[in-house]
């Protein structure tokens, strides 16, 4: 195209960590952006989320790799445990032996701090530039671009739009007018300081307790002077997709029959945050013309793989290499990324909903869970994980089942 990189401007739609990275992917092109976010300041909320190595192969692909690091609690194992009998089901080596397979550690970090991670550079960058308080409520595209128009009626003009506004993304509502499905699943999110977490549940890994319906994991955060706890369930209610204020006397409901080792911990959150959880399902395309759709207003899927933030991140980071490959042709740059992050997000999601029923199986189904997994070695562990963990940003172009260069 004749038309320099400079004289481009995308709209991005959210200022949460997909958001920021797809900003940042784009600007370090030279593309300007208007970063639109429906809140008054850009933030995050939520405790801690899980990091793989492919999370940090994305994270050093936009440059801030080594400010994720710095705040991130670099783990030892990944722990499924039975909650009903406190036995363990399988242990996965996330320390050297998964660095030297993977290129990259696997860690854990409070969402806050990931999200200031790419923030940071993102305020630097001088490409880019904030409108807070601004709810996007319509979209138009012509043939030379796009108007986003928020809640004021005010019109933003730019060469394309991405949604990365969540579960329910407006921009999506307009490509796409489809519905989430809202899972039945509740999850319940605390952080527990280090002095109020039980000695014997320290432990420098993420802790899967998996019951019948029903599981709660931890991990340490921030040094490990803090905990993350969730907790999920099948709920008994009808529920709505939405965050609100929990109970612990709720939540203990959906607990009983558990080993006390790990219902202490249900005991130790001073507050709790309650989430009903939503996913989609997938869709043959998330891109039309100018519009495309990035992270959780792409593909929301459920947490049991935590590779929600892991996905996002891999979108940024292949979308702006669509656009770099398409020479700026942002129709043609949008088709080439559902191409390959279609297949590979659609098989994420499909995963997580069926870890979620390895999980919460009960009867049989428990008994054949906790003999999946015995005599398996850490090479064989890290097989099965090598289509999801092993991702890289030089290869993320690579059409699905293309092997890697």
């Amino acid at each position: 195209m004749n038309t320099t990189q400079q004289d481009r401007k995308v709209i991005v739609v959210g200022g949460g960590i997909g958001g920021l990275a797809a900003a940042l992917a784009l600007a370090r092109q030279g593309i300007r952006i208007e970063l639109l976010e429906q809140a008054e300041q850009i933030g995050e909320i939520g405790a801690g989320i899980q990091l793989a190595a492919n999370a940090f192969a994305a994270l050093d692909a936009l440059g801030v790799g080594e400010a994720a690091r710095n705040r991130s609690v670099f783990t030892d194992h990944l722990m499924l445990m039975d909650a009903v009998d406190a036995s363990e089901v399988a242990v996965v080596d996330v320390g050297e032996r998964y660095r030297e397979r993977f290129g990259n550690p696997y860690a854990v970090i409070h969402r806050a701090d990931i999200h200031l991670s790419i923030l940071e550079a993102v305020q630097d960058h001088p490409l880019i530039r904030f409108r807070t308080a601004t709810r996007v409520e319509g979209l138009e595209q012509d043939d030379n671009g796009v108007t986003v128009i928020d809640q004021r009626g005010e019109r933003h003009r730019a060469d394309a739009v991405i949604g990365c506004d969540g579960v329910k993304s407006a921009v999506r509502q307009v490509l796409l007018g489809d519905e989430p499905r809202v899972t039945g699943h509740v999850v319940y999110r605390a952080v527990v300081e280090l002095e109020d977490m039980p000695q014997d549940l320290r432990i420098n890994a993420p802790v899967v307790w998996a019951g019948p319906h029903c599981h709660l994991v931890h991990y340490p955060l921030r040094g490990g002077q803090q905990y993350n706890l969730v907790v999920t369930f099948h709920s008994r209610e009808q529920e709505v997709w939405g965050v609100r204020e929990g109970s612990k006397e709720e939540v203990l409901s959906y607990f009983e029959g558990i080993h006390p080792r790990p219902h202490q911990m249900l005991h130790r959150p001073t507050s709790w945050k309650r989430w009903a959880t939503a996913d989609r399902d997938p869709v043959e395309r998330w891109s039309f013309g100018r519009a495309t759709l990035l992270g959780d207003a792409a593909h929301p899927m459920t947490q049991y793989l935590a590779q929600g933030a892991c996905q996002a991140l891999e979108d940024a980071v292949t979308l702006g290499a669509a656009v770099e490959h398409c020479d700026g042709d942002f129709e043609a740059a949008f088709a080439l990324y559902d191409k390959v992050r279609i297949p590979r997000t659609a098989r994420v999601l499909y995963s997580a909903r069926e870890m979620g029923r390895i999980y919460h199986a009960k009867g049989v189904e428990r008994l054949v869970r906790n003999s999946l997994w015995v005599d398996r070695t850490q090479e064989q562990f890290y097989d099965a994980l090598a289509w999801l963990h092993g991702w890289r940003a030089q290869d993320c172009l690579k059409a699905p089942g293309q092997r890697p260069g």
